[in-house]
C-alpha cells in the first residue's frame, strides 16, 4: 500500500481525532495519504481532496463513521475496484465492521499486504418513464420504493425477467443486494443473505394481504416493478441520496447508535392505535413478544391491518 485515502464524518469530534491519528500513523509509514476536502478543513489539514477525486489515485479508502458514511463514499468509488475499509464508530454497523481498538493493528496487517479482498455485489436499477429511461443508479444496498406521506397502500406488478410474479399491495418494496440484507430488508420481515451468494430479495413493506412475502432470486434475473398506482405520490431511493445533507447523516447515524445501546426505545409509550385507544402507558418498553403479536396499527398510520 503506497496510496491511502480516508473519508470520515466532519461533524463528528471523535471521528476528527481518529482522522488525525490515521494520517500521523500513515505519514510515519511513508504512505501517502489523500484525505477528504470538508474533513481536511475540519482537520486544519493544508490541502485535502475531492471526494470524488480520491478513489482512482488510492490503493486503498479508509471509511470512518458508520454504514450511512461507508455508503456515500461506496457511491464514489463506483466501477472502480478499490478496496473500502469500514471503521465503526460508536453506531451498529454492518459494514463498518472493524472497532476503532482493531484498527490500527488491522492497518499493520493491510500496509504489510495482509489481508483479503470480501468482493461485494451491487444493483444497477433504471428508472424509466413512458419507455424512456430517466436515471440509472449502481448501488450496494438496496432500492427502495415507497409511497409519500399522504398516500394509501401501492400496487406495484413484479416480473422476474419475463415471467410474471406477483401484485404487491403494500406501503412499499425493497430490493435488496446480500449486503443490504441487514438493513431495511431485514426491519421489513425479509431474510439475511450471506454476502456470498449471487441473488437479490425482494421484500414488501407491510404488505396488505399476508400472500405477499419476500422472495429471494438470482442475481443474473431482470427485476421489473411496475407502479399501478398512477394517482398515488410515489418516491424511489438508491441507497443514501447524494442530495441529504451531511448533518442530517449523523442525526440518522446518532439514533441509529442510540436504539443499538438501549438509550433510544422505538416501541415505548404513550403509544395509541388507529382509534385513539391507548395501548401502552407512557414511559412502557413493549417487550419483544408483546411486538410480535402486534394486532394493531399506532395511530397516524393509514394502511388497513391485513387481511
Amino acid at each position: 500500500m503506497k496510496r491511502i485515502g480516508i473519508f470520515a464524518k466532519r461533524h463528528h469530534k471523535d471521528a476528527v481525532r481518529l482522522a488525525e491519528e490515521v494520517v500521523a500513523w500513515l505519514v510515519e509509514r511513508k504512505i501517502e495519504v489523500f484525505v477528504d476536502e470538508p474533513l481536511a478543513e475540519a482537520m486544519a489539514e493544508a490541502s485535502g481532496y475531492p471526494g470524488q477525486a480520491i478513489p482512482p489515485l488510492v490503493d486503498m479508502v479508509i471509511v470512518l463513521g458508520g454504514d450511512c458514511t461507508l455508503l456515500s463514499v461506496a457511491r464514489l468509488v463506483g466501477d472502480l475496484r478499490t478496496p473500502i475499509l469500514g471503521v465503526n464508530l460508536g453506531s451498529l454497523g454492518f459494514l463498518t465492521e472493524i472497532t476503532r481498538p482493531e484498527l490500527f493493528p488491522i492497518l499493520e496487517q493491510v500496509v504489510n499486504g495482509d489481508f483479503i479482498v470480501s468482493e461485494r455485489m451491487r444493483l444497477l436499477a433504471v428508472i424509466r418513464r413512458r419507455g424512456k429511461d430517466v436515471a440509472r443508479y449502481r448501488v450496494l444496498n438496496d432500492v427502495v420504493i415507497n409511497k409519500g406521506a399522504l398516500a394509501r397502500i401501492i400496487d406495484m406488478e413484479a416480473w422476474i425477467d419475463d415471467d410474471y410474479l406477483t401484485t404487491f399491495k403494500a406501503d412499499g418494496l425493497i430490493v435488496s443486494t446480500p449486503t443490504g440484507s441487514t438493513g431495511y430488508n431485514l426491519a421489513a420481515g425479509g431474510p439475511i443473505i450471506y454476502p456470498g451468494n449471487h441473488c437479490h430479495v425482494i421484500s414488501p413493506i407491510c404488505p396488505h394481504t399476508l400472500t405477499n412475502r419476500p422472495i429471494v432470486v438470482s442475481d443474473e434475473a431482470t427485476i421489473r416493478i411496475e407502479v399501478k398506482s398512477e394517482d398515488q405520490d410515489v418516491v424511489f431511493t438508491a441507497d443514501w441520496n447524494p442530495d441529504i445533507p451531511a448533518d442530517m447523516i449523523a442525526q440518522i447515524e446518532a439514533k441509529q447508535a442510540e436504539i443499538a445501546t438501549g438509550d433510544f426505545v422505538v416501541f415505548k409509550g404513550p403509544l395509541t392505535d388507529q382509534s385513539g385507544t391507548e395501548r401502552v402507558a407512557d414511559g412502557v418498553a413493549m417487550t419483544d413478544g408483546e411486538i410480535i403479536g402486534m394486532d394493531w396499527h399506532v395511530a397516524g398510520v393509514t394502511t388497513p391491518l391485513p387481511s
